[in-house]
């Protein structure tokens, strides 16, 4: 996983309208929220999304945009976004090449069972490509308050 202090890879990986994203194309004048999460459309990824959403305002404000990442397709990020009403983008890493650079990519278990899939994370880059704090294997109650509180 990425640590704090770390400049991120270079990426360039398509959003919900299929329109290929890098990092200049998405951070704010401070900096970029970008956060891992499992699945659209399930519980805890719902949550966490509403979350970003009702706070966006927050973030933008403290100068930082918010950008979500899975391994969902767009049609899938689409349905998605207007489901729950995200005013953020969604990028579709389908490869996992994004997830695997940033170390979201990993061994998890669920009832008994192991298998590799995406660890829900979240990393605060600053404007200038570098990691400040990276929340691994978050839980999602509460994180995106804290992720707020933190930035100041």
């Amino acid at each position: 996983m990425l640590t704090e202090g770390k400049k991120i890879p270079a990426f360039a990986v398509p959003d919900e309208t299929a329109k290929t994203r890098k990092f200049a194309d998405l951070t704010g004048p401070k900096g970029l929220v970008l956060y891992f999460y499992p699945k659209d459309s399930t519980p805890g990824c719902t949550l966490e999304a509403q979350g970003f959403r009702d706070h966006l305002a927050a973030f933008k404000k403290k100068g930082f945009a918010v950008v979500g990442v899975s391994k969902d397709s767009e049609k899938s990020h689409c349905s998605f976004i207007e489901k729950q009403g995200l005013t953020f983008p969604l990028l579709s890493d389908t490869e996992g090449k994004l997830c695997e650079a940033f170390g979201a990519w990993g061994e998890k278990k669920n009832y008994g069972k192991t298998y590799m899939g995406i660890v829900r994370s979240t990393f605060v880059v600053g404007a200038d490509g570098k990691v400040l704090k990276v929340y691994p294997k978050v839980a999602v109650k509460g994180h995106v308050e804290q992720v707020l509180k933190d930035l100041g």
